[in-house]
């Protein structure tokens, strides 16, 4: 899936060539995508393109009368072309504009969407309830702390909530993790104040380095043989499980977290385990060793 800053590699590599144009045609060819594409997308026919915007993995097409919003899904992408391009498969929706450019989605598994915000109003709520934008100074230190509190929750899935901070996923959740040394189980309740603030830091740093180094892709977005690419990057950790650790040379180790890969190097990200609950696991072995030892007995006396 594309993670947010392809969304925004994406949002700079399309804007050049349709902000500011109208609207000639619209073009759908199958509605039925994560939810069906409404009717009123037509309604931008002869409206001009005033701005491109993005909201966590959103992109949102700012017209005057209201606001068409693209989701990329699972393997959505989407492409700048000329006019004459003729549509391949999963080619679902296009919105030509008066330089003969072309914008087009495609998508594979149609888990993306196309949807329409008359008068800018988000209707299905998609957009009203998501935490900040990493990348704003809406994403303040100690913000994550503070969202934190007293939650009983491993800190990879934290920061993978919508509702805590936008566009944080898999990836970069990983490498976050790693730079700032923390184990992606540990309960976000026992993370001081200072790491989510040293944490908050490493989270804006990892995603503008991303985006910046997608910025050589921008072509690709206007690029007829094929989709664009997302690009290429140096991973610390993500994807490379039973390899080495960059700086101390262990095993990176791999774990599932609501069914999503967790890579970390068990050497520089120590789990932090808080001591009420360090001494019930105690607990809990020795009553296993005894119950297992009270069954031994019971059966070799019979």
């Amino acid at each position: 899936m594309p993670e947010l800053p392809e969304v925004e590699v994406c949002r700079l590599g399309i804007t050049p060539h349709i902000a500011g144009q109208k609207v000639t045609h619209v073009i759908v060819r199958n509605a039925k995508l994560r939810w069906p594409i409404p009717d009123e997308v037509h309604s931008v026919v002869g409206k001009t393109l005033e701005k491109i915007e993005r909201r966590s993995k959103y992109l949102l097409l700012r017209f005057s009368s209201g606001t068409l919003l693209l989701h990329l899904g699972m393997s959505g992408s989407v492409r700048i072309l000329e006019e004459q391009i003729p549509a391949a498969k999963h080619d679902h929706f296009e919105m030509l504009f008066d330089n003969d450019k072309m914008l087009r989605l495609n998508d594979p598994r149609r888990f993306g969407a196309v949807l329409w915000f008359p008068e800018h109003h988000d209707l299905q709520g998609l957009l009203t309830k998501l935490g900040p934008e990493p990348l704003t100074e809406d994403f303040t230190y100690g913000h994550l702390f503070t969202k934190a509190g007293n939650r009983k929750v491993p800190v990879k899935t934290f920061l993978m909530d919508n509702h805590v901070v936008v566009g944080v996923g898999n990836i970069y959740a990983n490498e976050a993790l790693f730079i700032a040394s923390i184990h992606p189980a540990t309960l976000v309740n026992s993370i001081s104040e200072e790491k989510f603030n040293e944490l908050t830091d490493i989270i804006k740093q990892v995603l503008a380095a991303a985006i910046e180094q997608g910025g050589t892709t921008l072509k690709d977005f206007t690029q007829a043989d094929g989709k664009p690419g997302y690009f290429a990057q140096k991973l610390f950790v993500y994807g490379r499980a039973g390899e080495k650790c960059d700086g101390c040379q262990t095993v990176l180790e791999e774990i599932r977290q609501s069914n999503r890969s967790s890579v970390f190097c068990p050497q520089c990200q120590v789990q932090v385990i808080p001591k009420k609950t360090a001494k019930k696991t105690v607990k809990q072995k020795a009553k296993t060793v005894l119950k297992k030892a009270l069954v031994n007995k019971v059966v070799k006396n019979k």
